[in-house]
């Protein structure tokens, strides 16, 4: 049994037919399949909008965090520095207040000690004592 070179050729181009025929597939796609390939997409697309709405909205929110973490650290190294002005501001009240005290008890003490031995003789009180008239007298 020998084979043709007529057979052969027959064979060679339905094998070369079969084989485009594979490569380029079906164009048919069914309708309801169409549709459904189309709200994918459309589905897909949405989907793909929300998500660069979140992401820019996520930026933004980061940026907010950011820039209220800042503010944080501001507002917190501000008070401690008001903080440390408050207590030394408080030890130099402490230390004015110290000075008056002792000041207003040392003149205190002056006042008491001038009061107690006065500089100048206490002036003479006129006596109550009657004159004794020159014209009667005792013999």
């Amino acid at each position: 049994m020998t084979i043709s070179t007529d057979s052969m050729r027959g064979l060679y181009t339905v094998l070369g037919c079969g084989l485009i025929l594979s490569l380029v597939g079906c164009d048919y796609w069914p309708p309801a399949l169409q549709a459904q390939i189309e709200q994918m997409r459309s589905e897909t697309q949405t989907l793909t909008m929300e998500k660069t709405q979140l992401q820019a909205q996520v930026s933004d929110l980061s940026k907010a965090k950011q820039e209220v973490q800042r503010q944080m650290d501001d507002l917190s190294r501000m008070n401690r520095e008001k903080t440390a002005m408050i207590m030394s501001l408080q030890k130099q009240l402490d230390g004015v207040r110290a000075q008056a005290l002792k000041s207003m008890s040392s003149k205190t003490a002056q006042r008491n000690a001038h009061v107690k031995s006065p500089s100048k003789p206490a002036p003479k009180t006129p006596s109550t004592k009657k004159p004794v008239s020159k014209g009667v007298g005792v013999r």
